[in-house]
């Protein structure tokens, strides 16, 4: 490691968010100027700094000084501390004050404001509210580098400090040093591996009851973060065992003492095996809500409807211009004498109808019903071609982000008749419990979704759940409609849900125009190259799709030549000539970027997997300007890990959504994740056209592996009749 000492002349770049910083520094006698990057905090130009680090060269800004750790060289004498004053750097002190401080206290002037500010009374011009604000100014000042300075000093990074000295403030290395583990559990971003190793650093034992619980409680959030809703606990020793090395006794004592907290509910297994189960408090809480809330809503008889079916054709046909089948009639004859149907079925096969003749019959009856999808994509979608208001869920229950909590509830319930979902395979387990809650136990409930595609990507299996409980009326819609028979996009969709190969034109008779496509590649750096070509030559040029707006890479994967990292990086290559460009958390975005916003955010009214394309980059006001769907939403410099590129996202991320043209590609290196509802999501994304590119043999592996991993999930047999 290389040790520079020198004077900071210059910060070209400052990121608040993580401290990233670009600066110029004076090294030595030479008066050399070096380019330093790396996290910095309260530093200034003007400060003498010893840095720590290696050369590296930058591909496009040459070579350039990293740091590892650094350090400010305060000024020892008189004349010294009097500049480093004079300079700003400390609120409330001016050139004037600076030499009074300085005549005054001398040497001791530092010492003076760090441990002493009530002597800063002896200066003319300075009173009790002054010296309280030089007071906090220089604690400010320095608490940041003592931060960076205590990560450094055990060897760890150091660009959470930012997020850090936001949560917890001035007392941040005494929060720390007592309880390491609120790095993970306060501050949304910060990994668990880091407070442990943090903790760990700190000469916390391996098998001390607070690392034990701390460790439990990240599984078992890890573990429903997998879609799980809860854990075997012979699984949960072993992992404890494999992974932190800490004892089963200990592992068993701390988890007597969460469930006396009521961190955790420990059971039995709800089936026949009898093993003990380990959900997390909310978890169970919501597993066994919905449970309730179902048979709650079943259990009340419901007034029939006595509607013939010819009256019912006729009623939709006079409404929505919709000529409906036997079996889309044979439904909605059936419907309206239950309190909770689930209607499923692929794509061509009129769920949408359905939900349009529902809603015109409900109508026709006076009644009031509600739309909702679990996606801001999806709810917009639901509205569009039902020509009426629909909502996300959140939206729906009055989510409030502040409190987390939902203003929609057994309490306030909705004002319906009816409440129809759709995309319902995306709820997950506690938003579906917080849905039952708010739905009126007299009111309808009508979920509508396609079973076989991904489930949801919190805990759960909810739908798949219900319709195995048998407790609820299920309709499977299996007819394909005319107007979609001779779609190669949905005749393959229906051919890879039942196992078989896909029916494809050769890419070599591209000249006759069809929707679905197979290119064989065996070398994923051809893949990668072939994406970039068919995204921005072939596409736009034979079949007339925008390769920005109306184009979308879907890949099994993050990481790898085919996922969604490197595509992202070569596509923006391709696709965005643009310039101006902001360097955040490691990825460059630039103006004109196509984005995907990353979680719900209630405040900018965006929403998980929504799309948009950044606009402008304002390196003055710090602000991206993102349009979404022609609304310009705004994000500062320090939000930016809202959003990701979005040219190529994961097949999970695209669920509710639909685009023009999919492109795909399936590799033998994507092995693990290679699963037939995956790839049937994925060409269910597309519109008008599917392009599948990498090898046969990944494709057969994919249509066969029709076992995607179990979800642990008790709400099936909490519905079941057998359970007491």
């Amino acid at each position: 490691m290389t040790t520079l000492e020198g004077h900071l002349e210059r910060i070209t770049y400052y990121n608040p968010e993580n401290h990233y910083t670009v600066a110029q520094l004076k090294t030595g006698i030479t008066n050399r100027m070096v380019t330093v990057v790396g996290s910095m905090a309260a530093v200034r130009p003007g400060q003498t700094l010893r840095i720590q680090g290696s050369w590296v060269t930058h591909s496009t800004y040459g070579r350039q000084f990293k740091i590892e750790t650094y350090e400010v060289a305060l000024p020892s004498t008189i004349d010294g501390m009097r500049e480093y004053l004079e300079s700003g750097i400390i609120k409330g002190i001016g050139p004037l004050m600076a030499k009074r401080m300085t005549n005054r206290f001398g040497e001791k002037t530092f010492a003076i404001i760090e441990n002493n500010p009530n002597k800063l009374l002896e200066v003319k011009g300075i009173g009790r509210k002054k010296a309280v604000l030089i007071f906090n100014a220089w604690e400010d000042h320095h608490v940041a580098r003592g931060l960076m300075q205590f990560f450094q000093k055990m060897g760890m990074k150091t660009s959470y400090c930012a997020r850090i000295l936001r949560k917890f403030g001035k007392e941040a290395v005494n929060i720390i040093s007592s309880d390491p583990y609120r790095l993970s559990t306060d501050i949304p971003g910060i990994g668990f591996n880091f407070a442990d190793t943090v903790a760990l650093k700190l000469g916390m034992a391996k098998n001390e009851p607070g690392r034990v619980k701390a460790c439990i409680i990240h599984l078992m959030k890890q573990h429903a973060n997998e879609g799980h809703v809860f854990f075997y606990e012979d699984q949960l020793l072993d992992q404890c065992q494999n992974r932190f090395q800490i004892k089963d006794e200990r592992v068993r004592h701390a988890l007597e003492a969460l469930s006396a907290e009521r961190e955790i509910v420990i059971g039995h297994r709800v089936s026949e095996t009898g093993a003990r189960t380990v959900y997390l408090k909310s978890l169970h809480m919501a597993e066994t809500g919905i449970a309730n809330r179902l048979k709650a809503m079943l259990s009340l008889p419901v007034i029939p409807h006595h509607i013939d079916t010819q009256h019912i054709s006729a009623e939709v046909q006079r409404k929505l211009a919709i000529r409906l089948s036997p079996e889309q009639v044979k439904v909605l004859g059936k419907i309206f004498s239950h309190r909770v149907v689930i209607i499923t079925g692929g794509p061509g096969t009129g769920k949408t109808t359905l939900i349009k003749s529902i809603n015109a019959l409900f109508s026709a009856l006076g009644k009031g019903v509600l739309l909702a999808a679990p996606t801001g994509r999806a709810a917009r979608r639901l509205a569009e071609v039902t020509q009426k208001e629909a909502k996300t869920i959140h939206r729906l229950l009055g989510y409030n982000f502040k409190n987390d909590l939902f203003e929609k509830n057994q309490d306030n319930p909705l004002d319906a008749d009816a409440v129809i979902v759709d995309e319902a395979s995306m709820v997950d387990t506690l938003l579906m419990f917080h849905l039952l809650r708010a739905v009126p136990v007299t009111a309808m409930l009508i979920l509508v979704g396609d079973v076989f595609q991904l489930p949801s990507v919190g805990p759960g299996n909810v739908l798949s759940d219900m319709i195995k409980s048998d407790r609820t009326l299920v309709f499977y819609l299996k007819t394909i409609f005319r107007q979609t028979q001779e779609s190669p996009i949905v005749i393959n969709a229906h051919r890879v849900r039942n196992g078989d190969f896909p029916v494809f034109e050769p890419w070599s008779e591209l000249e006759n125009l069809s929707e679905f496509y197979f290119i064989e590649q065996q070398d994923p750096h051809k893949v990668v190259s072939g994406i970039v070509e068919l995204c921005s030559k072939v596409i736009p040029k034979r079949f007339g799709f925008d390769p920005v707006h109306e184009v979308q890479v879907l890949t099994p994967m993050h990481k790898g030549l085919v996922g969604t990292a490197n595509l992202n990086q070569v596509l923006q290559k391709t696709l965005n000539p643009n310039p101006i460009e902001l360097e955040t958390n490691g990825v460059i975005f630039k103006q004109g970027d196509k984005v995907m916003h990353l979680k719900n955010n209630y405040q900018k009214e965006v929403f998980n997997g929504d799309i948009g394309i950044i606009r402008t980059i304002d390196r003055k006001e710090e602000v991206v300007a993102v349009d979404h769907y022609g609304r310009i939403v705004t994000y500062d410099f320090a939000e930016m890990n809202e959003l990701s590129m979005a040219y190529a996202t994961t097949v999970h991320k695209s669920q509710g959504s639909e685009y023009p043209a999919v492109i795909l590609p399936i590799m033998t290196q994507h092995y693990m994740l290679l699963q037939r509802n995956l790839l049937y999501t994925a060409i269910t994304r597309a519109k008008k056209l599917a392009i599948l590119t990498g090898t046969k043999k990944a494709l057969s592996i994919a249509l066969r592996n029709n076992k995607p991993k179990e979800r642990l999930s008790g709400l099936d047999f909490r519905l079941s009749p057998n359970f007491s």
